[in-house]
């Protein structure tokens, strides 16, 4: 990490140096006043052209960035979508299953309730005549 910040602050250097450099060469160059004048604003033009041009690279690239986090979140998004939509349908397939045999178990249960209701209602019913002749027989 240290190497890697030491890096940076010498091509940094590198740059500043050369920056300076070429400013004072043209300061101290036998040139006229005129001609330096021409010559600054002529590296100053330069120098805007290759910021402009710097600039709208970066602007592209930014541009084709984004579209591409856009296009792959867009990816993403219908992905889930996708695989919750089968989610869902497992799941109402679940229910729909379990709901089948709730509605089964409680049908065999009403007719077991409905057999052993009958039971004890014959049986009830034999022991109310049971007891009716026997109460004839002591009568």
């Amino acid at each position: 990490m240290e190497e890697n910040k030491m890096a940076k602050g010498l091509i940094l250097g590198f740059i500043a140096g050369g920056v300076i450099g070429s400013i004072l060469g043209l300061l101290y160059a036998p040139k006229s006043g005129k001609e330096l004048r021409a010559d600054i604003g002529k590296k100053k033009d330069d120098i805007l052209d290759d910021a402009t041009e710097y600039m709208q690279i970066a602007k592209e690239k930014a541009t084709e960035m984004i579209n591409e986090g856009k296009k792959r979140s867009e990816t993403l998004i219908e992905d889930a979508k996708k695989k919750a939509g089968t989610i869902i349908e497992d799941a109402n397939k679940v229910l729909a299953t379990a709901k089948d045999k709730a509605s089964e178990k409680i049908g065999t249960a009403k007719e077991k309730i409905s057999g052993e209701a009958d039971r004890i209602k014959d049986a009830f019913k034999a022991g109310v005549d049971a007891y009716k002749d026997e109460k004839s027989k002591l009568s």
